[in-house]
Parts: structure tokens; C-alpha cells; sequence
């Protein structure tokens, strides 16, 4: 797939139901656009475990298991459903679940990471020129009875 500007990724939430796993048909039916969502980040890497020996002048790696989350601000609005469920995620400490994609929901071909997450950080700030923000990061819930997936929009 083509490279995409940062504009072009969107955060989408499951308003109502439980996730599993990605339908071979296009996308969940209740996938909500997060459009009070600024600054999304996707950051994904593999846990490393050094493997060198006596024997050579290079230190070796051997990738682990798969990390990452999802890392975005919102601005503090009264009235955003979205920001009310993630605080209610977090205060409760239940899995809430998101997809993020590289294009609309229902266009064929985009892709994403979509999973249950937990929210571990929900930090409030008050800027002297704006609106509240709330710094938001996710991670992958082991709660959740499906595992995270990389997915593909198919109708």
C-alpha cells in the first residue's frame, strides 16, 4: 500500500457489542470514526533478548514477543461518548475495544491493528490557551479472548 500522510490513519472505537475476531467481510458493523482524536500514534516493536556469545565480535538479537499500544489525545469535550467510554475503561479497568487504520472502515485494501485494549494512561492537562487534553495510551488487555490482529478491509 501506498505510503499515506499522518491525516490519512484514523482511530475507530466499537460503540456497542464485544470484539472478536475481524469479519472476512469488510469491517465490525458498530466501528465509530474517533474524530476528537489528534496526534495518533501506532508505536509497535518486539521485545528483544540479546543472544551473543564468546565466539563472535557482534552482539546478536532474538526477537521476542510482539509490544506496542496506542498512543492519542483528545480534547476535553462534556458531551464526547468516545472520551466517556475511555474514562470509563480506565476508572474501571475493563477492556475497551479500537482499530487503527490507515484509511476509512469500510475501503477495501485499508489496514490496521484491531484489539481489545486496556487504558493505562489518562492524563489531563490544562493548557493557559485551550481546552482540557487528555493524553491517552492503550495497550492490548490479556483479559480480552481474542489476541490482537493486523487486518485488512475486504468490501
Amino acid at each position: 500500500m501506498a505510503d499515506k500522510v499522518g491525516l490519512d490513519y484514523k482511530l475507530y472505537w466499537l460503540s456497542t457489542g464485544t470484539r472478536e475476531a475481524w469479519p472476512d467481510s469488510g469491517d465490525p458493523d458498530d466501528l465509530t470514526e474517533v474524530t476528537n482524536c489528534r496526534d495518533l500514534s501506532l508505536p509497535l516493536e518486539h521485545t528483544e533478548i540479546e543472544a551473543s556469545d564468546r565466539g563472535t565480535e557482534w552482539e546478536k538479537v532474538l526477537l521476542g514477543l510482539k509490544k506496542g499500544g496506542v498512543e492519542f489525545q483528545m480534547k476535553d469535550r462534556v458531551s464526547d461518548t468516545v472520551l466517556a467510554a475511555v474514562r470509563s475503561a480506565w476508572v474501571n479497568k475493563t477492556d475497551i475495544a479500537f482499530a487503527v487504520l490507515n484509511g476509512d472502515s469500510e475501503t477495501a485494501g485499508v489496514e490496521g491493528l484491531w484489539a481489545d485494549f486496556k487504558v493505562v494512561r489518562f492524563n489531563r492537562t490544562e493548557p493557559l490557551d485551550g481546552l482540557g487534553v487528555y493524553d491517552i495510551t492503550l495497550k492490548p488487555s490479556a483479559d480480552s479472548s481474542v489476541d490482537p490482529e493486523w487486518v485488512t478491509v475486504t468490501t
